[in-house]
């Protein structure tokens, strides 16, 4: 989010973001939301259905007159009427290349790719379907698996080009509709 929050602030991306949401009460993303004067919102998805959290999300998004969905550190799967609903303007960000590791998340992803010994990895934004991490591909970035590369190390390089990588799928959202 701080990626995107910095290119709008600084005039290289003409958008605003509305609402932060989340469902983990202790997410590190409520601070940043403040820093940065942004509308956030808990929403507690324990005891609920996936249909009835998913309907509490999508009520606040019409309320705040939201465009364009954006998942970041978002571990949860949506359900199908949202998908509906929001038929391509849910962006989800994976942490590799594509279908390279689909349906991981986070850190095991990551793990994976040390373990494959993969020579490069990277991120994909891709428009969110019903199917998870199948969705048409709008942007992919890349970098090199370093010697002596940590989960850390390489979670850490590959989040640097999910920002980049966001920025530049919401620059051409919607030119090719």
């Amino acid at each position: 989010m701080v990626p995107i929050a910095e290119a709008i602030l600084s005039g290289e991306l003409s958008a605003s973001i509305e609402i932060i949401i989340t469902n983990n009460g202790d997410a590190p993303i409520a601070d940043k939301a403040k820093k940065y004067g942004i509308d956030f919102l808990f929403i507690d998805h324990k005891k609920k259905s996936r249909e009835c959290f998913d309907k509490q999300i999508s009520k606040k998004l019409l309320e705040k007159e939201v465009d364009l969905v954006l998942l970041i550190g978002f571990m949860r799967i949506l359900s199908k009427s949202f998908i509906s609903k929001w038929d391509k303007k849910v962006l989800n960000v994976h942490p590799s290349l594509l279908p390279k590791y689909a349906g991981g998340m986070n850190n095991s992803v990551h793990e994976s790719v040390l373990k494959n010994k993969d020579a490069e990895t990277g991120c994909t934004i891709h428009l969110v379907t019903a199917e998870v991490d199948e969705g048409p591909i709008l942007v992919q970035k890349k970098c090199c698996v370093l010697e002596g590369d940590t989960v850390e190390t390489l979670k850490k390089r590959v989040q640097k080009l999910e920002g980049e990588a966001f920025i530049q799928a919401i620059k051409s959202w919607g030119k090719n509709e």
